[in-house]
Formats: C-alpha cells, sequence, structure tokens
C-alpha cells in the first residue's frame, strides 16, 4: 500500500546540508531494504496526491537577529525576481519533475508564479507563524522536489540571496 513520510536534516551550515541529506537517503535506502519496501524520491509519484518536496529552511546570521524578518523580506524580494531560475535547477530535469507537483493545487504554488506568505503552504515562500511573531527567523522554500541535488538547492539560494547574482 502507497504511503507518504516525511523527514527532517538539519540544522546544517552551508553545503553540509547537502551532504546530510544524501547520507540520510542512503540510510532510508538501507532500512528500506531491510523491511522490504520501496522508496522513491519521485516528485509526485500517485496523481491526485500530495506530492513530495524538499522543503527548504534558509537562513543568514541577520534573518535570525533582531528585526530579521526585514533581512527576510529583502530575501523574498530577491528569490521572486529569480524564481524561474530558481525552477529549472530545483529538480534534475530542470523543473520538467516539478510541472507535474506545482500545480497549485495539494498545498502547491503554481510553478509559473511567484508567491510568499506567513504560515501559508500554498505559496512558493512560507514565513513560520512563529517567524512572523518573533520577527525574526528563517524562510521555507518550498519549490524544490524530493529528487533534487540539495547542493545545486543551496547554491541557487547563496547566490540569490547572499550574493545578489
Amino acid at each position: 500500500m502507497p504511503s507518504q513520510w516525511e523527514f527532517q536534516v538539519g540544522p546544517s551550515v552551508g553545503v553540509t546540508a547537502g551532504d546530510d541529506l544524501w547520507v540520510a537517503r542512503y540510510i532510508l535506502h538501507r532500512l528500506a531494504e531491510e523491511y522490504g519496501v520501496i522508496v522513491t524520491f519521485d516528485p509526485k509519484p500517485v496523481d491526485d496526491w500530495n506530492g513530495s518536496g524538499a522543503h527548504t529552511n534558509f537562513s543568514t546570521k541577520k534573518m535570525r537577529e533582531d528585526n530579521g524578518i526585514i533581512e527576510i523580506e529583502k530575501a523574498i524580494d530577491k528569490l521572486s525576481k529569480a524564481h524561474m531560475k530558481h525552477i529549472k535547477v530545483y529538480d534534475p530535469r530542470g523543473g520538467k519533475d516539478n510541472e507535474r507537483r506545482l500545480t497549485g493545487l495539494h498545498e502547491t504554488a503554481s510553478i509559473n508564479d511567484f508567491s510568499a506568505g506567513v504560515a501559508n503552504r500554498g505559496c512558493s515562500i512560507r514565513i513560520p507563524r512563529n517567524v512572523a511573531a518573533d520577527k525574526k527567523g528563517y524562510l521555507e522554500d518550498r519549490r524544490p522536489a524530493s529528487n533534487c541535488d540539495p547542493y545545486s538547492v543551496i547554491n541557487a539560494l547563496m547566490r540569490t540571496c547572499v550574493l545578489n547574482e
């Protein structure tokens, strides 16, 4: 019987997050072998079900400091301007896998439209409720596909939000 689970890695700094995800994927596959089950990281294995993403929590030191919400909002503005560039690197097929998942249904935003909001699971970038209340913290990029290359995701976020590329 098909089912869907979630797991998290981190907090991790920089490319270590990519290392942590690859090790976690390996461990999950080994455990699945032990129990005779199959794991897939396909972003949309079953039509009309929620897909599978690699939601990525991202912050800089300034975002975590008092009034860091200002830095979070600046990052969101930068991400909005680089939306399609990110979509192309957020799955290994240049956005083709995410076309099936990011439909605007099943707690996703449309692949073609950038959106951001507080506690909104149906947008591209989510600001958790506690982050909005505390006015500091992190943002959650909900666009990366479950089969993403985490190093490509980290690279895109850093280049857009920190290096202003």
